[in-house]
């Protein structure tokens, strides 16, 4: 025969599987037991603390449907499975391919970063960066922050254009020469000491309406 209290953790259980997610003092009734067993029951089980309101709801490990980020949402509870709010954004920012502002981890976390972000100012696993006027946070292992740096540089240059003096130096070279494709272009203004990329020619010429067989004459 079962235990009393080996019942209850099985109820217990049970109810999370109704539930999905429960508070501490909800575990300890549903047992039932004292907040200190249940606690302990809680760490048995491997239960999963929520990011989010202070982390007083629980889960246990076989309940959360990670998307693709590691994230779960529960009826505005919410889950990592990498830990701690701390832990979540460091993990989003390290696995992030050009590194995360606050507008991508607010979107990622689900939660308003001026509540928490400039506590990862000085975080020792993250470095933090003013890129054209909002802050960027980057993985501190140097060769991850050199791939994420290139990563964001790429795709900066594909979505500018060019200022109104590069654009004057792309036309007036692409009237010279209108079979010099977007590539020998940026390097013959680069000689010029007109760094432009490739890519931003190509957005200028797109937003113009020039195909690549079209030339500034056709303006």
């Amino acid at each position: 025969m079962k235990k009393s209290s080996d019942l209850g953790a099985e109820q217990a259980r049970k109810t999370f599987g109704r539930r999905k997610v429960m508070t501490l003092e909800e575990v300890a009734e549903s047992i039932p037991c004292s907040i200190y067993t249940a606690r302990r029951r809680l760490k048995q089980w491997q239960a999963i603390n929520s990011y989010n309101h202070n982390g007083r709801y629980y889960t246990l490990p076989d309940m959360p449907e990670f998307d693709g980020d590691g994230m779960w949402r529960w009826q505005g509870v919410f889950f990592s499975k990498y830990g701690t709010l701390r832990q979540t954004v460091v993990a989003l920012v390290q696995n992030s391919p050009a590194g995360l502002d606050a507008a991508g981890l607010r979107s990622l976390v689900g939660l308003d970063t001026r509540s928490f972000l400039s506590a990862f100012a000085a975080d020792p696993q993250l470095k933090r960066e003013k890129v054209q006027g909002r802050f960027v946070y980057y993985a501190a292992d140097m060769a991850v922050y050199n791939e994420q740096l290139q990563h964001r540089s790429r795709l900066q240059a594909a979505s500018r254009q060019p200022t109104p003096s590069e654009a004057v130096a792309i036309l007036v070279e692409k009237i010279k020469q209108p079979a010099l494709s977007d590539e020998a272009l940026s390097l013959k203004l680069r000689k010029q000491k007109v760094p432009v990329e490739a890519e931003t020619i190509h957005n200028f010429f797109l937003h113009h309406g020039l195909s690549e067989k079209k030339t500034p004459h056709s303006i």
